[in-house]
């Protein structure tokens, strides 16, 4: 028998079946840490289920693995690579996190000597990367910037030049710093915003616009040759990956708009996410409970996505930035040992933002054909100052969305009827700052460990995202010939 059989012959019982059955579900299915509460009590875990998944972890080996992450081994074993983006925050091998340490130490300094002046009047911040070297410091900024922002900041990432020209239409070329991210310092998209970007600079009179170039970067070598000065780029571990980086120097946009406070804030949030995952039994640890409600869903009850809904206008970029985090590290076909898996994986992460939704997608979540399991995030504190009571009529839906979900409606008309029994749970953060901030997207992380390990996956590659930019770049370059279909599309398109 597989270690799943457990698993798979789990009894499918109806939600409101649940509550009846157990006064205690509630108590059993939420919990409260680092200024988040976690109610799982609308999904179909059960005690059982718990137990099975429990057992499964055991037989996985999730404890050692978790040590192993920590404690800064090679897990990452298609790219015989540590894991080390908890050290930014503290939490893992002492050698890891201290080389973090200096290097945050590095970027406060240039943090300071931009705010002293050395590179001169310096309003806007213009930051080009590409996945998670953009979509990580775009969270945070849109997320905690809007009150205290320090600097207009911009970034971009869609090689589309109309994405560029948005970003820098008003801003001052001279009043401009310049920040490039990539990993490699050869990503195809973001070096070519940055030449662009230069172009810009030179062609409005800036005299030395590489001396506005800042580099974020594990190859600092490649910004050097790039004619990035040494002193300006803030290097990260090569095991920080890039849907991983935020904490890292690639979190230097957030660190600059919003203070070197808040961005130690957000370290030490995540930090303390960290601390539970690691020493928190499964039964009543977040990212583990999660990630069992995920798996019992893809495995037991088949559901092909997930969907996570920001009941908080300051998460609008949520659920873009969690479409990359579970889907890029584990949309595996493979396992560990380049075996087939043998099941599904990661659902297809999707989502949107608030009553926005509702009017939108959730006819399908109410009333369609597929199973998909719902996420609601949201915050207690408003971020608005508004007279009109907004913040309580958006919760109030949120809360009433997950409610109707599992209860359903039965009339006698089918088309306005509900079936009910469909699963969401629910996190509601205290306040939005940046240290609930940072354990919420620490949970997210580790979450995706979890289900990595559950499944027999590496969740830290991602070369999947690789074929398709080689044969881009090959075409250009003229050494690449394509199928009839596509070579009619590159003829029509002017492009041969």
């Amino acid at each position: 028998m597989s270690d799943w059989s457990a698993i798979e012959a789990l009894p499918s019982p109806k939600l409101l079946e649940l509550f009846d059955a157990d006064p205690e579900r509630l108590a059993t299915f939420s919990l409260d840490v680092a200024g988040i509460h976690f109610d799982w009590s609308k999904t179909h875990l059960t005690r059982e289920a718990v137990d099975a998944f429990v057992a499964l972890a055991d037989a996985k080996g999730l404890a050692a693995k978790r040590e192993a992450m920590f404690g800064g081994e090679h897990v990452n074993v298609t790219e015989d690579r540590p894991v080390e983006h908890t050290a930014e925050r503290g939490e893992g091998n002492a050698d890891s996190v201290a080389r973090a340490r200096q290097l945050h130490e590095r970027m406060r300094a240039l943090i300071d000597a931009i705010e002293a002046g050395a590179l001169g009047d310096i309003r806007h911040v213009l930051h080009i990367g590409i996945g998670g070297s953009a979509l990580g410091p775009d969270l945070l900024v849109d997320a905690l910037g809007r009150e205290e922002k320090r600097y207009d900041v911009a970034i971009v990432s869609n090689a589309d030049g109309v994405a560029l020209e948005d970003a820098i239409k008003d801003f001052d070329p001279a009043a401009t710093l310049l920040v490039v991210a990539s990993k490699t310092f050869t990503t195809t998209e973001t070096m070519l915003n940055a030449t662009s970007a230069l172009q810009w600079m030179q062609e409005h009179g800036v005299e030395d616009p590489y001396g506005k170039v800042i580099a974020l970067t594990a190859s600092p070598e490649k910004a050097i040759e790039w004619g990035v000065d040494e002193t300006r780029i803030l290097p990260f571990s090569e095991g920080v990956g890039g849907r991983y980086s935020l904490w890292s120097s690639i979190g230097f946009p957030a660190a600059v708009a919003l203070g070197w406070a808040a961005f130690e804030e957000l370290l030490e949030g995540a930090a303390e996410m960290d601390r539970h995952f690691r020493l928190t039994a499964l039964r009543q640890n977040a990212p583990a409970l999660a990630a069992f409600a995920d798996l019992y869903y893809t495995q037991v009850r088949h559901a092909e996505t997930r969907a996570p809904f920001a009941y908080d206008e300051r998460l609008r970029l949520l659920p873009s930035y969690l479409q990359q985090l579970e889907m890029e590290s584990n949309g595996k076909g493979v396992t560990v040992d380049g075996q087939p898996v043998g099941r599904p994986t990661a659902a297809i992460t999707w989502g949107g933002v608030g009553t926005d939704a509702q009017h939108a997608v959730f006819q399908l979540l109410h009333q369609g054909t597929h199973l998909v399991p719902v996420e609601f995030i949201a915050v207690i504190e408003p971020g608005d100052t508004l007279a009109e009571d907004h913040h309580r009529q958006l919760l109030l839906n949120a809360f009433a969305q997950g409610a109707a979900l599992m209860k359903g409606k039965q009339v006698d008309d089918p088309a306005r009827s509900y079936s009910g029994d469909r699963p969401s749970s629910t996190l509601l953060l205290d306040t939005l700052d940046p240290r609930t901030l940072g354990a919420l997207i620490a949970f997210y992380e580790h979450r995706v460990f979890v289900n990595g390990v559950l499944l027999g996956i590496n969740s830290f590659d991602q070369f999947g995202v690789e074929l398709g930019k080689e044969m881009a770049k090959a075409a250009d370059q003229g050494g690449q010939s394509f199928d009839p279909s596509t070579e009619d599309l590159i003829r029509r398109a002017g492009l041969d």
